[in-house]
C-alpha cells in the first residue's frame, strides 16, 4: 500500500523559506511522477511542481525561480524547497505520485496522495 506523508509546513513571514518533505513508502513501481499541489482558501487545487524518474522537472509559472522540487531516492523522500515566500503561497500543500502521469500532465490526475501540510505566509 502506497503511503505519502508530508511534513515541514508552518508559518513564516513573507520573504522567508520553508522546505516541505514527503516520505514515500510502499511504492514499488519502476517509474514515477511525483508532484506538489496546493489549495488556498477559496481557490482551486493547483499543481505547483513535479519531477519524474528521469529527473525532469516542471513548475507552475508563479513559483518559477523561487521553488525547487527534488527527490532523494535513497531516502524515498520528495522535497519542495520554497524561497522568497509570498502571502499568495499560503495554502495546504499536498504530495502526490503516479506511475502513469508525466510532468506534462501531472495536474490532471495522480494516483496516490498525502494528507497535506499547511503553509501560512504572513505579510
Amino acid at each position: 500500500q502506497v503511503q505519502l506523508v508530508e511534513s515541514g509546513g508552518g508559518s513564516v513571514q513573507a520573504g522567508g523559506s520553508l522546505r516541505l518533505s514527503c516520505g514515500v513508502s510502499g511504492y514499488t513501481y519502476s517509474r514515477y511522477c511525483m508532484g506538489w499541489f496546493r489549495q488556498a482558501p477559496g481557490k482551486e487545487h493547483e499543481g505547483v511542481a513535479a519531477i519524474d524518474s528521469d529527473g525532469s522537472t516542471t513548475y507552475t509559472d508563479s513559483v518559477k525561480g523561487r521553488f525547487t522540487i527534488s527527490k532523494d531516492n535513497a531516502k524515498n523522500t520528495l522535497y519542495l524547497q520554497m524561497n522568497s515566500l509570498k502571502p499568495e503561497d499560503t495554502g495546504m500543500y499536498y504530495c502526490a505520485a503516479s506511475p502513469f502521469a508525466t510532468i506534462s500532465d501531472y495536474y490532471y490526475g495522480m494516483d496516490y496522495w498525502g494528507k497535506g501540510t499547511l503553509v501560512t505566509i504572513s505579510s
